[in-house]
């Protein structure tokens, strides 16, 4: 136990040893967050407060969860299978498995990913004759998933315009198809989950009984149905019965995925909800040296409803935040490429550097300017393994031995590699299927003898012997895999898709190849680390992987990313580029509830990566989307204080750092288009106006110069306008 808990600072050690009770742990940026969870999960296990079965543990990345299991391992000798740890939709997944009847699902379901879902929801949209230029299937996906992460099924949706009604009306005939089909999306997975262990009470009883302890990792990112879910398993307001210790730890200011659904307003339900008397902050910080975090700590204190913290370090302050001035992104990108080269002479290896942006517009000309410097980089959050086009072929082979019920994999291998099965003859058989009311793959038995055809014209004997030769191959394939192992049914498919036949083929196809063979190794690997040979499972598996970032490949390289991806990672040095008003803060973000305010958290998690260096940089001009935008400096720069950044190069546009009071004031209302724009019209992003006809706003952008010189103001009353400053006649307020 001594060896447990050593080397634990006050906040952590309260916050391991506290008894059966709920508590939120307020865990900021390189607090210590993930050890406190697994030494706390260790800790009931070893005082003998709770068994592994009795604890349910929820990550939000797979990555995450086999962390925390590694960890758990290296601290007890116990085997860590029974435990339940997870992500949402793992754990979900896992419950459903369990008890598939109860759930009205087939014991073989199969779980569609993003794209399996798109591509479902697009042939449904066909069947129905809609029209994708009125209606594009992205939305139709997006008006689904955010109805079912909300807990809502379609017959409780309310709508209001005819659009949103021809979207219910969609979802409603999803539901029927996917039901049909025996397969569920993502957000199914959690909302079926839900709504088993509310129906069945008797169930739901058993879990709350089993589970005493429910640990939650970045709670700040769950949305309304996961909290409910939550809620739901730990007995919260259920009369009579004891209550798990809810252990929620997360940071409401790292809350950046709003776009997810994720509600900050659940870390102040949960202290209402669960009774919470205290909060324990984790404040002390292991990562980062002073001035970043003195940086840091100012930018997310302009934010209000704040549960509140301010972290602090024993490293000492470091080296101060370093800003630079581009007159325009080709700059900007070379005085990266230069700080890069002189860190990487200095010892800084390039995998420990990463550069981050806050649009993916952004990156052309930073990989052009790493290129041309012969700069080893890598983007991070590239295709991913389990979205490679081939890896995708032999998944659907290997869902129709599974389940060759499973219409959209049919579809996607009945004619990969090509049997000269055309456009038609799939269009017949679909209406056949849909006629009977039957599966593709029954529709497609019938049509090749059998049963009776339904369809006794066909477009030629060569294609009914197309469709027969993929019904033959399948159903012997599927006979040969019954008693296999599971790497060795991933071979056999292989080789009896002539998937390796047709990648072959190809020019570039050898590469394609080498992943097809890691396939079988990553069968091989789920054997070993699930203790499971079954393919379901291993389906299932790869399903849920997918979205996770893949590990890089060991060559030492530059790490690129967007600030999203940055989460939860860690470098030696950050590049954090753009930092232009309506970049970022993104101009989006100006008209949505809280937006600047999820933007500043944005910003404040991209400073928390760094631990010893942090370069800020902006460009003054920027070619983004096909047109150059004369920009203004962000926002964020100026709630940075200024005895933690050092300016690397006097700003030849806007001001001198080393002028003193004179030259520290006037960067308060820089204004980047020029230096005769500054001095004749000193507007600022952000600055609220009053014109004489459209009344109050606050100025979003700025662009030109001279007579062209140009404002861009969001009104109260008149929404968005852009407006010649020679003509506009505005007044501040």
């Amino acid at each position: 136990m001594s060896s447990l808990l050593s080397d634990l600072n006050p906040q952590q050690l309260e916050a391991i040893t506290l008894p059966h009770q709920s508590v939120l742990i307020l865990a900021g940026a390189g607090s210590g967050k993930t050890r406190v969870l697994t030494t706390r999960i260790a800790y009931l296990i070893q005082t003998g407060q709770v068994s592994p079965h009795g604890i349910l543990a929820v990550t939000f990345t797979n990555k995450a969860a086999k962390e925390m299991l590694t960890r758990i391992t290296a601290m007890l000798p116990i085997n860590p299978r029974g435990m339940w740890v997870g992500t949402f939709h793992g754990l979900s997944h896992r419950l459903l498995r369990t008890h598939f009847q109860d759930a009205g699902l087939p014991q073989a379901f199969q779980i569609l990913d993003s794209s399996d879902q798109l591509a479902f929801i697009k042939r449904l949209m066909k069947d129905l004759s809609v029209d994708e230029k009125k209606i594009a299937p992205r939305q139709v996906q997006w008006f689904i998933n955010n109805a079912k992460e909300a807990g809502l099924r379609a017959a409780f949706v309310t709508v209001d315009d005819a659009f949103s009604s021809r979207l219910l009306e969609l979802y409603q005939v999803y539901e029927q198809q996917c039901y049909k089909a025996g397969v569920v999306d993502f957000a199914e997975l959690l909302l079926r989950s839900y709504e088993l262990l509310q129906r069945n009470q008797i169930l739901c009883a058993h879990y709350r009984e089993r589970f005493h302890h429910i640990l939650i990792d970045e709670f700040q990112d769950t949305n309304t149905l996961q909290y409910q879910w939550i809620k739901l398993l730990a007995g919260v307001q259920v009369a009579q019965e004891s209550n798990a210790a809810v252990f929620a730890v997360g940071d409401d200011d790292q809350s950046i995925y709003a776009f997810r659904g994720a509600n900050t307003g659940n870390m102040k339900d949960f202290e209402r909800d669960f009774n919470i008397s205290k909060i324990i902050k984790l404040e002390q910080n292991y990562r980062s040296h002073g001035n970043i975090l003195d940086a840091a700590n100012a930018l997310i204190g302009n934010n209000t409803n704040r549960l509140g913290k301010n972290l602090w370090t024993e490293e000492g302050k470091g080296e101060p935040v370093r800003a630079y001035n581009a007159p325009n992104d080709f700059d900007e990108a070379a005085f990266i490429v230069d700080e890069v080269k002189a860190l990487r002479a200095e010892g800084v290896a390039l995998y420990d550097m990463a550069l981050l942006y806050r649009s993916n517009a952004q990156s052309r000309i930073l990989e052009h300017s790493l290129f041309n410097a012969a700069i080893p980089y890598r983007v991070y959050g590239g295709m991913r393994f389990f979205d490679r086009q081939e890896i995708k072929h032999a998944l659907a082979y290997l869902r129709l031995i599974a389940n060759p019920e499973d219409d959209n994999a049919l579809l996607r291998v009945i004619n990969f590699p090509a049997r000269g099965i055309g456009t038609r003859s799939l269009e017949q058989l679909q209406a056949m299927a849909k006629v009977k009311g039957i599966s593709l793959w029954a529709a497609a038995v019938q049509q090749s003898g059998g049963q009776d055809s339904l369809i006794p014209q066909v477009d030629s004997e060569k294609t009914l012997k197309g469709i027969a030769g993929f019904v033959q191959r399948i159903a012997a394939l599927r006979e040969r895999c019954a008693a296999l192992l599971l790497p060795q049914i991933v071979e056999q498919m292989l080789s009896s898709s002539e998937l390796i036949t047709h990648y072959a083929k190809e020019r570039e196809g050898a590469e394609r190849l080498e992943n097809l063979k890691e396939l079988v190794n990553a069968a091989a690997g789920f054997v070993h680390e699930a203790d499971s040979d079954s393919l379901t499972e291993f389906l299932a598996h790869a399903s849920l992987e997918a979205g996770e970032h893949q590990a890089g490949n060991g060559q030492d390289a530059l790490q690129l990313m967007t600030v999203h991806a940055a989460k939860g990672l860690e470098f030696h040095t950050v590049f954090l580029s753009g930092l232009e008003e309506g970049l970022f803060p993104h101009e989006n973000s100006l008209n949505e509830t809280d937006g600047i305010s999820e933007e500043r958290r944005l910003m404040y998690v991209a400073m928390t990566r760094a631990r010893r260096r942090l370069y800020l940089s902006f460009a003054q001009s920027r070619m983004l989307h096909g047109q150059t935008r004369y920009n203004v400096v962000s926002r964020f720069l100026h709630e940075i204080p200024e005895d933690c950044i050092k300016w690397l190069q006097p700003a030849t546009n806007a001001f001198n750092p080393k002028a003193g009071n004179a030259g520290n004031a006037k960067a308060k209302d820089w204004n980047h288009a020029s230096t005769k724009a500054l001095s004749t019209h000193p507007w600022r992003m952000g600055q609220k106006v009053v014109h004489a006809k459209f009344g109050i706003g606050i100025i979003v952008n700025f662009e030109g110069t001279g007579s062209d010189a140009r404002v861009q103001v969001n009104f109260e009353n008149s929404g968005i306008k852009w407006l010649l400053v020679e003509y506009a006649k505005l007044v501040t307020v």
